[in-house]
């Protein structure tokens, strides 16, 4: 059974999970009835699988383009990483900032509020995302170079953000109506929307990249051809909803409810989009420092380890609206408790994805590169890299705490800490010193740091400094 083939049948595998998915009807019942174990299931499986299907675009082109054009490929796609990471990070705070809204508007029964918060971040999306994309665009070369691409791997990387720039309004919008629907109860609908996208990739990407040899450019056509497929799929669904809500084709500007939206979602675009910056940055220091081998080991380990990163948002974000939703209740025993049992799901799912990764890298890494020197090279940073990774989890937990009780400037910090006010510190420190193993040591040093500060934020929670008097034991 050859590479193609397994990433057929897994993504196939995946969509008849979702297709499975109980329905839940657009009402408040599910925040009150439901309990919570129930509810982080609820909303963490939906959610783990929904981002996992969202990166497979990057990460099934990288599969496709790694094993028929190589490295240049691979290094072609982790150059566009930062570029669709920003995107998708605008596409996420609208999500996350209408989500945790809509809920809140639940939990005090204020269903003119969420007919406002639908309206207002359809519109945002809308106007945001087609200036920033339009911007991207023209500048493309500049951007290119600026994140760090080589000479050889110049032309491949143009040819690929050429095209799957353009698909990045379609994917914000689904992701923005399926959260707005999640929120109003529809768990399931993220799952559906985005395996058809996926699915379809898969197919598309075999079909022109392996059949007909496109390389590249046909990688970016099939993931925006799939993007747009998943649109279509989520505004026919959201159709019902509008009519429930008689929501008017327009755009509507509000600026109080656009400035709430951002601002509770903008620590989900700093987390996402530190993610972008760190690539920007991690990009030219390799190239500049160790060369376009380190690209390209590091373009594979970023792929690899974002199945660690989605467990942990997936559960810490499914907290949010269970939260957001009881905080509008004032039951705040409610809250606290959703808090703790988030905190022991992340680290069991997380500490069990992390030993398989782990122990079985060597399978992982190789499904996406076939040069040997490379694959030895790759395991071995890879599984420096995520040392001690499982300790993070209550750091993430912390960030999707206190945005969900709207402590914006707390949340920001606190999205920002990781990776920009730690790990690239420590990233330039450590290659002086130590070079290339520096780079890799700098991981597991920002994840220990960020440990023992998302252990110290929860405290403050659990003491009540925040507002909330509870202990997580007691949960």
């Amino acid at each position: 059974m050859n590479a193609y083939t397994l990433v057929i049948m897994y993504t196939l595998g995946i969509g008849k999970i979702y297709w499975v998915v109980e329905k839940i009807s657009i009402n408040d019942d599910l925040f009150c009835k439901k309990s919570t174990n129930k509810l982080l299931f609820k909303f963490a499986i939906p959610a783990i699988i929904a981002l996992l299907v969202s990166e497979m675009y990057n990460m099934v082109d990288t599969v496709f383009v790694g094993r028929t054009i190589g490295g240049n490929g691979i290094g072609a796609l982790t150059i566009a990483f930062p570029i669709q990471r920003l995107i998708v990070s605008i596409g996420l705070m609208i999500s996350i900032g209408a989500y945790t809204s809509i809920a809140r508007g639940l939990g005090e029964k204020d269903y003119d509020y969420i007919k406002s918060i639908i309206a207002n971040s359809l519109s945002i999306t809308v106007v945001i995302l087609l200036t920033l994309t339009s911007i991207i665009f023209i500048f493309k070369d500049g951007i290119i170079r600026s994140l760090g691409a080589s000479y050889n791997i110049f032309p491949y990387a143009r040819d690929y953000i050429s095209i799957v720039v353009f698909g990045g309004v379609f994917q914000c919008l689904t992701v923005v109506v399926c959260y707005i629907m999640t929120g109003l109860g529809n768990t399931n609908i993220t799952l559906k929307a985005t395996s058809i996208g996926a699915i379809l990739n898969v197919i598309v990407d075999y079909a022109l990249v392996v059949q007909l040899s496109m390389g590249v450019k046909g990688a970016a056509i099939a993931t925006v051809a799939s993007q747009i497929v998943s649109f279509i799929y989520a505004c026919y669904r959201f159709e019902k909803v509008r009519k429930k809500f008689d929501l008017a084709l327009e755009f509507n500007f509000n600026k109080e409810v656009i400035i709430s939206i951002i601002t509770i979602g903008f620590s989900t675009f700093v987390v996402e989009c530190s993610d972008a910056v760190v690539s920007f940055v991690l990009n030219n220091i390799l190239v500049i420092h160790v060369g376009e081998e380190a690209l390209i080991i590091f373009g594979v380990i970023t792929k690899v380890s974002m199945f660690l990163f989605i467990t942990v948002i997936g559960v810490s974000s499914a907290m949010q609206p269970i939260a957001a939703f009881n905080y509008g209740r004032e039951n705040y025993e409610k809250v606290k408790e959703a808090v703790a049992k988030t905190i022991k799901l992340d680290i069991i799912l997380t500490t069990c994805l992390w030993l398989i990764t782990f122990i079985f890298a060597k399978d992982i890494i190789g499904f996406f590169m076939k040069d040997k020197t490379l694959l030895v090279e790759t395991i071995k940073t890879f599984r420096i890299v995520i040392s001690i990774f499982p300790c993070v989890v209550i750091y993430y937990v912390a960030i999707y705490y206190y945005q969900a009780m709207g402590e914006a400037k707390t949340s920001f910090i606190l999205s920002i800490y990781r990776e920009i006010l730690i790990f690239i510190p420590v990233l330039l420190v450590m290659i002086q010193f130590f070079g290339f193993i520096g780079v890799c040591l700098a991981y597991p040093i920002a994840d220990a740091i960020s440990a023992i500060t998302g252990i110290i934020y929860i405290n403050r929670a659990m003491t009540g400094e925040e507002g909330l008097q509870f202990k997580i034991d007691n949960a």
